[in-house]
């Protein structure tokens, strides 16, 4: 067996990116499948075009629930790219398959801070001990952040329903975070009741409007829930108040499918916006476009991937953060590398390539060796590189799993 030993030097893909031009996207989202004692924690998936989606680390948990919440478990992870450069991040303290309390196990919220995206900072929110006026909280759902410019502050806004509500209304609250982003800085307040209560709001400012989407619902003169689906209202203040339109946005609305879990984010270079939605019964995660934020496409679009995605949040990222997110968690987007002669790369071990030339196209196949010292022999994964000129490569996700065929 012979070993080459690789070096590369990233390069920023397309023509003249800058370290701050956007050009991919990066989902937190909680899972919907497999050990359901690993569903409800934190996962990133990563993609070129906002609708193909490949999740790192094998779709493992990039952070252990157990480590940052209180429940064990963490839901609706919403992601915001800061004012001051760092990124944060909110998610449902509940772990549902809590044998004793289940869909009761929800003190509050996990708030999450990062420069990197991969070193991440966590503290809790148990609301009803931190905030003794709110003792009887229940729920406390779905939070987001939002910049407030004009109070130059974090605000974090969330559904609660209280035990002490005989009607059991979905309110949405708001409190400001403090410095550090670990605890509200005071008490929450009503912002928003919609008619028959929603949830999973999320705020989008834009020409002057906040738009807040939620999932809302009709009920008849009884009471019975007839309709559910996405909705919103609008409003010129952050705070509010806002204005409910009662019209529903997803085409599923009135069905026997039903959606959850809307975020809406802007494409990188167009005027498009994204209303995406968890539709959770059947693993799909699906999509509407919007030029503003009032008409949306009626044929939805899916996500393409090979996970089961629930109720997450998107952002756009630059290809500096592309590139150090999958250092850590795994390469499954194709990259650009440059080669300034022998060794041609440094960055990994591999093992036994094997080369085939197609028209002008020169493609390597490899072993993805270990780095040495381990007992025994053990091959981590398999490679494939191509160039036109052997100083230009690109380096394509792995195309096959280890255990697909043996090693040699």
């Amino acid at each position: 067996m012979k070993r080459l030993i690789f070096s590369v030097l990233a390069i920023a893909v397309g023509l003249g990116l800058t370290a701050q031009t956007k050009n991919g996207y990066l989902f937190a989202y909680f899972e919907g499948g497999g050990d359901k004692n690993l569903q409800e924690q934190l996962r990133f998936a990563v993609s070129e075009d906002a609708q193909n989606w490949y999740a790192l680390n094998d779709n493992r948990p990039i952070i252990g629930s157990d480590s940052i919440s209180e429940s064990g478990g963490i839901r609706d992870p919403h992601l915001l790219r800061g004012e001051d450069g760092c990124f944060y991040m909110v998610a449902t303290d509940m772990f549902t398959h809590d044998p004793k309390q289940g869909w009761g196990s929800n003190p509050g919220i996990v708030l999450l801070k990062s420069k990197d995206l991969v070193n991440w900072t966590h503290a809790k929110i148990n609301l009803g001990k931190d905030w003794p006026a709110f003792s009887d909280a229940y729920w406390v759902w779905a939070p987001q952040t939002i910049y407030d410019a004009k109070a130059r502050k974090y605000m974090i806004y969330f559904t609660l329903q209280r035990t002490n509500d005989e009607r059991k209304s979905l309110i949405t609250y708001y409190a400001y975070a403090n410095k550090d982003f670990t605890a509200f800085e005071s008490a929450p307040k009503p912002l928003f009741a919609a008619k028959y209560g929603s949830i999973d709001n999320d705020i989008i400012y834009t020409n002057g409007v906040y738009h807040l989407f939620y999932k809302g619902n009709t009920k008849d003169a009884n009471g019975k829930e007839v309709k559910n689906g996405i909705q919103q209202a609008t409003s010129k203040r952050l705070t509010g108040p806002y204005k409910e339109d009662f019209k529903y946005l997803d085409v599923y609305a009135g069905t026997k499918t039903h959606v959850e879990g809307s975020s809406v984010f802007k494409l990188n270079d167009s005027n498009e916006y994204i209303l995406m939605y968890d539709l959770y019964g059947s693993g799909r995660y699906e999509f509407q476009r919007s030029n503003d934020l009032t008409h949306f496409t009626q044929q939805p679009e899916s996500f393409r991937k090979d996970f089961f995605p629930r109720h997450g949040s998107v952002i756009s990222v630059t290809p500096d953060e592309l590139e150090r997110v999958q250092q850590r968690w795994g390469y499954v987007l194709r990259r650009n590398l440059v080669s300034t002669g022998n060794p041609l790369f440094r960055h990994k071990h591999t093992a036994d390539p094997a080369v085939l030339v197609e028209g002008d196209t020169l493609w390597l196949f490899a072993g993805h060796d270990m780095q040495g010292n381990q007992k025994g022999y053990v091959m981590k994964d398999w490679l494939l590189f191509s160039t036109t000129d052997m100083k230009h490569w690109t380096e394509y996700p792995s195309p096959l799993r280890i255990d697909e065929f043996t090693w040699a």
